[in-house]
């Protein structure tokens, strides 16, 4: 997959293309349907398919007070973005000149001049332009004057009934149901960062840990304990992971990702791994002593096994 973070980057004979907008949060199961037809469709009429997403969600520039936590980093989306089979991505730098942009500017800058769009998936929802003034119908009338034509793609709607959404995914690992996140992604939530020191208290208690960057990447769910997956350079490995300020402890970080993969003691100290959520075991809980921790670990741990058939 090309990746373009400037319409400037992108070669003259670029294209013909067909295209689809927007944030694309997490890349979940209900954007992976849009960008499979745009990729199906594209291929059927030799068109290159182009994904065009933003630096960063448009709230943090125009209602930062009111921009949510996003599911995954840039990084992390252009990684999944890459796994559609999509041929190109355009990243537009979302900053206040471009919150200015006016509608009709966009499309023809970006959408007519840069990407020679002949087709273009949006939802019935999708807006544009400065101050979101444009819809469906003046894109519609754009590109009759363009020379493309506009698709509105369906929502897709999870095993539940329910419409697959960002927000909708950022509520479940808001309440540590990884499972149903993962339903609705498409894929296990995961967050990715640097393994760096900690305190070292998982060694000593008999179960050491990785201990992640608080600058990871990706949605952390809820404090509690879960069963999933350490993957470090492409090799996976059984975890029974905690997230939170252990409370048993006086002095932790917030929010603080430890993993402790079962059953091999590795170096992992500053690699950049992946934590992979598959099941929640328990909420987080204070104990009253080590002992009781300990043993608690202990069976936390081998629901961990168990549930990874490890």
């Amino acid at each position: 997959m090309k990746v373009f973070h400037s319409e400037s980057e992108i070669d003259a004979d670029f294209g013909p293309s067909a295209v689809t907008i927007g944030k694309f949060d997490g890349v979940h199961s209900g954007h992976r349907a849009v960008i499979d037809r745009l990729v199906r469709e594209a291929k059927a009429e030799g068109l290159v398919s182009v994904v065009v997403t933003f630096d960063r969600n448009p709230l943090e520039v125009v209602a930062p007070e009111r921009c949510p936590e996003a599911l995954a980093s840039l990084d992390q989306k252009l990684d999944l973005l890459a796994e559609t089979g999509v041929d190109a991505t355009l990243v537009v730098r979302f900053d206040e000149a471009f919150a200015r942009v006016p509608a009709e500017r966009f499309v023809t800058e970006y959408l007519v001049k840069a990407l020679h769009a002949r087709r273009i998936f949006v939802g019935s929802d999708f807006r544009f332009g400065s101050g979101n003034a444009g819809d469906v119908a003046q894109l519609r009338a754009l590109g009759e004057q363009n020379g493309f034509t506009v698709e509105l793609i369906d929502d897709v709607m999870g095993t539940a009934g329910e419409r697959v959404s960002s927000t909708r995914i950022r509520a479940l690992l808001a309440e540590g149901d990884v499972a149903q996140a993962e339903r609705l992604l498409g894929r296990a939530p995961m967050v990715r960062g640097l393994v760096v020191h900690g305190a070292k208290r998982g060694r000593e208690l008999g179960f050491p840990t990785a201990n992640l960057s608080p600058q990871s990447e990706g949605l952390i769910p809820a404090d509690g304990i879960y069963a999933g997956w350490l993957v470090d350079n492409g090799v996976r490995y059984p975890a029974a992971i905690s997230v939170g300020n252990n409370p048993t402890f006086e002095g932790v970080p917030q929010k603080q990702v430890e993993a402790h993969v079962i059953g091999e003691t590795i170096d992992l100290y500053d690699h950049e791994v992946e934590v992979v959520f598959t099941a929640r075991i328990r909420g987080m809980t204070a104990f009253q002593g080590v002992p009781a921790l300990i043993e608690q670990i202990a069976d936390d741990v081998k629901v961990a096994r168990e549930l990874l058939g490890a």
